[in-house]
């Protein structure tokens, strides 16, 4: 009769390759995986969305990206706050908050990482690049 050990079990269950440990992620990076058969650059997935490959090793990203969609959400807090789904330069997609005020996130302008971790909401805090000029909006 064979019987597995509760540690052999752990120790299969941490050594998954490619997934992100959170306990190891500082609050200045985001990481984010790229498969090895496609190159493939995805946030928080446990298979490749394009080649369904599970060999998929964790990167550091640079914190610069675009934003792709921005919506002002008044549900469950004191004051309008936004969400934004940002396209990161590496080529993945995370959704985040952009600093500023809600009305003036707009869709193609650029952000960099604040932080990776929000206390209260766990997400990740973007400031924008450069103040955009929009004299009739």
């Amino acid at each position: 009769m064979y019987h597995h050990s509760g540690s052999v079990t752990q120790q299969a269950a941490g050594s998954a390759t490619g997934l992100l440990d959170p306990k190891g992620a500082d609050t200045d990076a985001i990481l984010f995986q790229r498969c090895t058969w496609c190159g493939t650059a995805m946030y928080h997935r446990l298979l490749c969305p394009v080649c369904r490959g599970s060999e998929l090793r964790t990167e550091r990203s640079e914190g610069t990206g675009t934003v792709r969609h921005s919506t002002v959400v008044h549900r469950n807090t004191p004051a309008a706050r936004n969400v934004s789904l940002i396209e990161m330069s590496e080529g993945f997609v995370v959704r985040g908050r952009v600093m500023g005020p809600p009305i003036g996130i707009h869709s193609g302008d650029r952000v960099r990482l604040s932080t990776a971790k929000d206390p209260v909401r766990g997400e990740p805090v973007f400031q924008l690049l450069d103040e955009p000029y929009r004299a009739w909006s």
